[in-house]
């Protein structure tokens, strides 16, 4: 396993949510960071920590120009390519665009990263590759068909991911996200990830609405794990760990229901009024999983993954700061 520290980083959509942690870990870790980003969804303000670092450069530009993706690959040792349009929603109403970043800009970050010879190319990849499988736990090697143009663009990713391997000889590893929430996830807009907005609502004493009866589960992965999963990507020296793919995920499931509950139960500690806020139920959104939970133990296996952070963990610490920064 090397130790990751006075290497060339490249971050993909590094003004993102996820992207912009992986920047700011690396940068502590004295790693040079390249962030590569046309901030459709990124935000300025998730760089202001490290903008000014010596070590960080920022590149404005777009993962569907195959001349931006050279230019940011240029002396870069591992690429973390996490700049995708995300949303299931988002694609069923708009599958060319999200087509044409997940699947077309894809394609050029790992032609451009094949011509210089990264030393790895690690990905984000999606629990929604699992489609209309019904199986739980989830297993890497078992998959169904997906349920949405987001879940097709991501399959199509793993499967460029496997042929470039096998045909140009670039490492590569996907790691399929599941539910990932934590500081500078954006609640506002169309396509707000279900915790930030929960968040946000509580927050405001307005009523949330649940897709469905609540009951539907998901594997929320706490922030930390997922940097914790991109370190061990890049750090492993296991010939057995490369060109595949990777759940992660804490391993373990809880319902909507519960995740509002733990909401207002963290949260009544800055506001006791939280704790009444009312909430209802809507109809089931198209698309979704309606349950989620990933098996570990391929990564546990392979990589000496360790997730630190359960659901109630994370968002004890995720509360915290949202009370803080999203007032």
């Amino acid at each position: 396993m090397r130790e990751i520290t006075n290497y060339t980083i490249l971050i993909t959509g590094g003004a993102g949510f996820i992207g912009s942690n992986l920047c700011a870990y690396f940068l502590d870790k004295g790693n040079k960071v390249i962030c590569l980003d046309n901030f459709a969804t990124g935000h300025r303000h998730n760089l202001k920590n490290f903008i000014d670092n010596p070590d960080f450069t920022l590149i404005e530009g777009d993962i569907r120009n195959l001349e931006d993706c050279k230019k940011a690959v240029a002396g870069v040792d591992f690429v973390l390519h996490q700049a995708a349009l995300g949303s299931v929603p988002r694609s069923i109403k708009d599958p060319v665009t999200t087509n044409d970043v997940n699947v077309s800009g894809f394609l050029n970050m790992l032609q451009a990263a094949t011509e210089v010879k990264v030393k790895r190319f690690v990905y984000a990849a999606s629990s929604s590759t699992y489609g209309d499988s019904v199986g739980l736990p989830k297993v890497e090697e078992v998959i169904g068909k997906p349920l949405s143009p987001y879940a097709i663009t991501k399959y199509v990713n793993e499967l460029y991911a496997e042929i470039f391997s096998k045909t140009y000889g670039i490492e590569t590893i996907g790691l399929r996200y599941f539910n990932v929430f934590g500081r500078k996830q954006d609640p506002k807009g169309a396509y707000a990830a279900v915790i930030p907005k929960f968040v946000m609502q509580l927050m405001q004493h307005e009523r949330i609405t649940i897709n469905g009866d609540g009951n539907h589960s998901r594997d929320f992965t706490y922030i930390d794990n997922v940097i914790q999963m991109n370190e061990l990507a890049i750090a492993t020296d296991n010939p057995k760990a490369v060109n595949t793919v990777y759940n992660t995920a804490y391993g373990d499931r809880n319902t909507l229901n519960d995740l509002v509950g733990y909401l207002k139960e963290y949260l009544s500690k800055y506001d006791s009024k939280i704790a009444a806020v009312e909430v209802i139920h809507g109809p089931n959104r198209a698309g979704d999983i309606p349950h989620s939970l990933a098996s570990i133990d391929k990564a546990k296996e392979l990589l000496g993954y360790n997730p630190k952070y359960s659901l109630q963990e994370g968002l004890k610490i995720a509360v915290d700061w949202y009370w803080e920064n999203l007032r």
